[in-house]
């Protein structure tokens, strides 16, 4: 995914600073490719989201391409938050669709399972376990 047309935006670290989530944009496809990395939590969560929401601000995109293959944790905490303060702000500025590919760690797929179930109703929204099939869903919304 990460091509020449890709614009990358910015990358945030963790408190030991190693890349917590990196930020690529791509114009011509309206999208944001977020990658995260290590054990995630809640705090970090909603700190790595903050950001993308900046960015949707300044860069109008309307597809995000999140992928946290590389991720751990439980990061459950952030749910309420993500569902009722974030998702319908990000709605309203813009945003159709995302495409999510699972981390391979099973507690985080289960919190991952509940963000989709939780917000599905508000947003173009599936899960995927490859960047392809991702990127292809991600093109017809």
């Amino acid at each position: 995914m990460l091509t020449a047309e890709a614009v990358h935006l910015t990358t945030i670290a963790d408190c030991y600073g190693a890349p917590l989530a990196e930020y690529y944009f791509f114009p011509d496809h309206s999208l944001l490719y977020i990658s995260w990395h290590g054990q995630l939590t809640a705090a970090e969560v909603i700190r790595g989201v903050l950001e993308g929401t900046r960015l949707l601000e300044k860069h109008a995109f309307q597809r995000i391409l999140n992928d946290k293959r590389d991720t751990g944790g439980d990061w459950s905490e952030a749910l309420p938050w993500l569902e009722y303060e974030w998702m319908p702000k990000a709605v309203a500025a813009g945003l159709r669709a995302i495409a999510y590919i699972l981390s391979p760690n099973l507690d985080a797929q289960i919190v991952s399972h509940k963000f989709v179930e939780a917000v599905q109703g508000q947003i173009q929204i599936s899960l995927f376990t490859n960047e392809e099939d991702a990127r292809e869903w991600l093109e017809i919304q």
